[in-house]
């Protein structure tokens, strides 16, 4: 299954891979609420809440305020689709049970150049920044490229 893994700058450090967490896909709870999307449409929407979800992590990162996404490809039996009655989730929510080791990422989704005051913002509670953050482009990286990518960052 390809999940979308909300990130932040310091997880691009870690040696082995990302840890387990809540992250976003295309699951049939979202096809059900958007019937009519395509797949691709679908997988943006599942990596934007993903991108929402990495600003929340960076209010404990304040230091590199850039929105990250982790696409990975992880085995089905690695995630869980939440079945909480009474609990409010996003239709693309899911849980990862394992952490995610570094060959199974293959893209890194990172916001572009000039979004850090905007993400700084949402990340302290500021809607309106939020949504600023929201519009802006998030920028494909390939995983070979992880390490510049952390020098330019």
């Amino acid at each position: 299954m390809r999940v979308y893994l909300p990130a932040t700058v310091a997880d691009l450090t870690a040696e082995d891979g990302i840890a387990a967490r809540w992250a976003h896909a295309v699951t049939p709870a979202l096809r059900a609420a958007m019937p009519d999307e395509d797949d691709e449409g679908l997988e943006m929407t599942a990596t934007m809440a993903a991108a929402d979800d990495s600003v929340r992590r960076l209010a404990a990162e304040p230091a590199a305020p850039r929105r990250v996404v982790l696409a990975a490809d992880v085995a089905d039996s690695l995630t869980e689709v939440p079945q909480e009655p009474g609990v409010d989730r996003l239709p693309t929510a899911i849980r990862i049970t394992d952490d995610v080791p570094w060959h199974d990422v293959v893209a890194l989704l990172v916001d572009e150049p000039g979004a850090e005051d905007d993400v700084r913002a949402a990340a302290a509670g500021d809607d309106e920044a939020f949504e600023r953050s929201a519009d802006r482009d998030l920028l494909w990286y390939d995983t070979g490229e992880r390490g510049d990518l952390l020098s330019q960052l």
